[in-house]
């Protein structure tokens, strides 16, 4: 059960709360940013560090630093962000991380289903989203769009390139676990929290989170689809109270990413991931409806769970 110390409470408007997240998450990412290029310059020098600025990433110094700017500079700021501000700020830490609610087995199990009955889902919206063309007065902020996109995709080949199973456990630990843990935490955690207290409804405080957490990734012809996914995970912690199984829901997204990628390119699959497949009619009819039945039952079971009786400490069931 989360509890809020009373001293503390709303000690500071919801409003106000979100602007000073947002310069919490800026001064962190800024200040990583800054100690990354300069553990890179110590390590590499200034050539290394010009590579990577610039994106050029033919040289093994230059692959390193890429991880050493996207662990120090990216991930670990997000990490420390919701922390930071939950103890810190508001002092209601549970409140904030939703990290103290005991998970229910079955509970990942249905996210497990309903994560892979919605691929077609997502391929629809990957394809529409790709399709997206702005006016012609826009064609600016089109053509800054498309160079983000393809710089974050060139930078995200790099860090997925595995040479062997213990390149694979490195990535599946940085990318896909340590990144899930610290981006729940920032956005299900924390920022969701915030915009609940703020707008009163709980609808309003998943699908803003899910379009910040969207656009913060920089990729806007992905959008939509992560933007989806953003509302799964949204509904996931809404509903159990805990971060936990939304950090599950995202870590199997980013898991399944990077294993089919090592085993494509290790050509032990042929399924490419940067192919865009094409589902049936009935198919996609399939996914919306499992798909939507399995949320129906994730809600039910998150329901009856967190209001069991406790005997002891322990809730019964």
């Amino acid at each position: 059960m989360i509890t809020e110390n009373p001293q503390y409470k709303h000690r500071i408007a919801p409003a106000a709360q979100f602007f000073v997240f947002c310069a919490v998450a800026f001064g962190l990412i800024l200040a990583g940013n800054f100690i990354a290029l300069g553990i890179i310059y110590l390590m590499h020098g200034m050539d290394t560090l010009q590579l990577v600025m610039a994106l050029d990433l033919s040289t093994p110094q230059a692959v390193q630093s890429l991880w050493v700017l996207q662990v120090i500079g990216t991930t670990l700021p997000i990490l420390f962000t919701p922390i930071i501000f939950g103890r810190f700020v508001m002092h209601e830490t549970h409140a904030y991380l939703r990290t103290d609610t005991r998970i229910f087995p079955v509970a990942l199990i249905m996210i497990f289903l309903i994560m892979a009955a919605s691929t077609p889902i997502m391929e629809v919206l990957i394809a529409l989203n790709q399709k997206m063309q702005l006016p012609d007065f826009l064609k600016g902020l089109e053509n800054w769009m498309r160079n983000s996109e393809n710089a974050a995709q060139k930078a995200t080949a790099v860090l997925l390139k595995m040479d062997n199973w213990l390149d694979l456990m490195k990535v599946l630990l940085l990318v896909a676990l340590i990144t899930a843990v610290a981006e729940e935490l920032m956005f299900r955690g924390c920022l969701q929290t915030i915009l609940l207290r703020w707008t009163n409804s709980t609808h309003l405080a998943i699908w803003i989170t899910a379009a910040l957490f969207s656009a913060f990734h920089m990729e806007f012809f992905g959008f939509l689809p992560r933007l989806m996914l953003g509302v799964f995970f949204g509904y996931f912690t809404a509903w159990t109270g805990s971060v936990w199984p939304a950090v599950w829901a995202h870590f199997l997204n980013n898991g399944t990413a990077v294993l089919t990628t090592y085993l494509y390119n290790h050509k032990i699959i042929k399924l490419n991931l940067n192919d865009q497949n094409t589902f049936s009619y009935g198919s996609y009819i399939f996914s919306v409806i499992i798909t939507v039945i399995l949320f129906w039952s994730y809600r039910k079971t998150a329901y009856e769970k967190k209001h069991l009786p406790i005997v002891n400490g322990k809730k019964l069931g």
